[in-house]
């Protein structure tokens, strides 16, 4: 698997263990950093 294809799997169970709008959010701007990282 590719990084990218690691990255999205993680990401949807990090949101899909996530309870609140706020939550949400922080778990998004966390997988934006997570692929700038990956991108660099």
């Amino acid at each position: 698997m590719t990084k990218l294809s690691v990255l999205v799997v993680l990401l949807a169970g990090v949101l899909a263990g996530c309870n609140t709008v706020q939550g949400v959010g922080r778990d998004i701007s966390a997988g934006g950093r997570a692929i700038e990282r990956v991108a660099k």
